[in-house]
């Protein structure tokens, strides 16, 4: 079953754990998954305050910012991981703009969100976002680039439980 991993990345850390999952899917099952960034067409860096204010206008709004064109066919893949930092409380709106205009129906997906707290509920309106798809789990990493031991062994936890070997870790 190939598998793809779909994500958008502000800072770097939904990146991180995208590469990590692309190198456990390899050990662990002999392929690596595909790897696909979201990206804005807006390619402006925020910092500090401004970013906090830009992110969550974004959200309130529900802004659907224009991406780059990126290359993926949901058809040619059994397992469609998705990945998004969370902006008040909510998936990226990158991701939701993405996710509008490439439909992904009647997949096995799996869902991640990054944040330094405060999920809210992030995964459950990522989920509704993918209507018509098995969702086989999601997993809530909290500031992944500060313990990449701990992250390696979630993610690696969580990749068993994807392909039904181990039960879902806390």
């Amino acid at each position: 079953m190939k598998t793809a991993v779909v994500y958008y990345s502000l800072e770097g850390n939904c990146a991180l754990a995208a590469r990590i999952l692309g190198e456990i899917f390899a050990f662990q099952t002999g392929e690596k998954a595909d790897l696909f960034e979201i990206q804005t067409a807006d390619t402006k860096k925020r910092r500090g305050l401004r970013k906090f204010l830009w992110g969550g206008g974004q959200v309130l709004m529900g802004s659907k910012p224009a991406l780059q064109p990126l290359d993926f066919d949901p058809a040619a893949y059994g397992l469609v991981v998705v990945g998004t930092p969370v902006w008040a409380a909510s998936p990226a709106p990158p991701v939701r703009a993405f996710l509008e205009k490439t439909p992904i129906r009647g997949k096995r997906i799996a869902l991640f969100i990054c944040h330094a707290g405060g999920k809210g509920r992030a995964l459950e309106k990522l989920e509704a976002l993918l209507p018509g798809n098995e969702c086989a789990g999601g997993i809530d990493l909290v500031n992944p680039s500060g313990n990449l031991q701990g992250l390696q062994a979630k993610l690696e936890a969580w990749v068993e439980t994807l392909r039904g070997s181990a039960p879902a870790p806390a």
